[in-house]
């Protein structure tokens, strides 16, 4: 899109269209004591040459590094049309689409993204969307204790094995709502939820979230925990990778019933590791819950000529309705995010997500077999994996990152802040990106690094 400045005839006009003498007197009702025009902290402007070599500067102290690290952030392949397409005009500064008669096209692309993610989740229905996995989990478990009208309390009973970051920010936002969550201690063997080990009589509880492959990489029993929680009047939060299901069993097909809400991190479809950051959090859940779902639905019509049309079906937010019925009040369409998640799903089809799954699945195991073979590592848990497992290293994890960072590896992710159990435990993942010669390198150099 092309920038156009104002010209000063441009300004004049519109100020005598006002009846000001000039933009200051636009600003005449804020105290001069509250202005502040020196901005000491703001650098003098560039140029587009100077802003431009400061970016690459800023890019290039990422450096191109092998990853290994995981945990809920993955590097996989983005083919180049996924955001050639993205980043044109209409897409990337097209809004919220409120006037769908103006907003067709975005409102389409978010219609196909449900529907794709609704598929994928073996759902019922789709919203778009959030804004991480994190937040989505904290909705998810607000939904779950509007929607189970059979459970009087706030109980939400959560697997020690869902991603740390994740149980924090759902505490963070869910805490002063009285919502109590319970964690699930794992299995230190099997690193997944023993179903045996639960209470016959846990009492009353709103819903057991699921994690679907867990933080460790590991698979969770899904259809016996979806069954238990099920037979004791409680929802299913499954929390899952979506590039996984392609592979694996759907959350709407968990147990006898399926799961009853789906959320999980948008970022493996088409999003790049873009120094932290963004992603987009997906939700979708069963018929039954649909009213309960935040955000937005966007649905398929036709017109009065019998045109097909589409139009914001359902908008259970405080900007469309009063702010007291709302489901959420922090809820968010991340749209050029979605965009990309879209095109990157049209592009690869059901197959291409499959070959990248299983792909990654081959090259973790692969990893896997060499790395038990050095002296100084063990796998630490005895369980089917996704692509990411548990190594204990026979050095501090995190010292290990560090001399490996220096050969332009990321080692993985140090375990022991979050979980003190697995002290000098390394969570090591490998995706499609990686050929053999990678892991022969990351072998060599951990190797090195433990039996220097």
């Amino acid at each position: 899109m092309p920038y156009i400045p104002h010209t000063d005839d441009d300004i004049q006009q519109m100020l005598n269209s006002i009846g000001a003498k000039n933009i200051d007197e636009l600003f005449d009702e804020i105290p001069e004591p509250l202005k502040d025009t020196s901005l000491k902290d703001v650098p003098s402007r560039l140029s587009e040459m100077d802003v431009q070599r400061l970016m690459h500067q800023r890019a290039n102290q990422d450096g191109t590094p092998l990853c290994f690290a995981g945990a809920g952030a993955y590097e996989h392949h983005i083919p180049s049309a996924v955001w050639e397409i993205t980043t044109r005009g209409e897409f990337y500064s097209a809004y919220t689409p409120y006037q769908a008669e103006a907003s067709q096209g975005t409102l389409q692309l978010i219609y196909e993204y449900q529907t794709m993610i609704a598929s994928l989740t073996g759902m019922d229905v789709s919203n778009a969307s959030l804004y991480d996995a994190a937040s989505g989990l904290a909705e998810a478990v607000l939904m779950a204790v509007r929607a189970n009208r059979k459970s009087k309390t706030k109980r939400i009973l959560m697997p020690a094995t869902v991603h740390p970051s994740y149980r924090k920010t759902t505490n963070t936002i869910v805490k002063n709502q009285g919502i109590t969550i319970e964690t699930i201690d794992y299995d230190k063997h099997n690193g997944t939820i023993d179903i045996n080990t639960l209470p016959a009589d846990p009492g009353d509880f709103a819903a057991l979230v699921i994690p679907q492959p867990n933080f460790f990489g590991n698979l969770e029993e899904v259809d016996a925990l979806t069954n238990w929680a099920h037979q004791h009047n409680a929802l299913v939060i499954a929390v899952v990778n979506p590039m996984s299901l392609a592979i694996f069993k759907a959350p709407g097909d968990w147990g006898e019933k399926g799961a009853d809400i789906a959320c999980g991190e948008g970022q493996p479809f088409g999003i790049p590791l873009a120094s932290g950051g963004p992603y987009f959090g997906f939700m979708c859940c069963k018929k039954a819950q649909a009213r309960q779902l935040p955000g937005r639905i966007v649905g398929r019509t036709v017109d009065l000529d019998g045109k097909q049309g589409f139009t914001l079906t359902l908008q259970a937010r405080e900007q469309h309705i009063r702010r007291s019925k709302a489901t959420s009040n922090i809820c968010t369409n991340q749209g050029l995010l979605v965009t990309a998640a879209t095109i990157y799903l049209s592009i690869m089809g059901f197959e291409g997500i499959r070959q990248t799954a299983l792909m990654s699945h081959k090259n973790t195991l692969a990893l896997t077999k060499k790395l038990e073979n050095i002296n100084g590592v063990k796998k630490v848990f005895n369980k089917p994996f996704f692509h990411e497992f548990v190594i204990q290293l026979s050095k501090p994890a995190k010292d290990v990152i560090e001399a490996l960072a220096k050969e332009n590896i990321v080692a993985g992710i140090a375990m022991a802040d979050d979980y003190p159990e697995l002290e000098n435990s390394l969570l090591v993942c490998v995706t499609e990106t990686k050929n053999e010669q990678d892991l022969a390198f990351f072998t060599e150099q951990l190797d090195a690094c433990l039996n220097a």
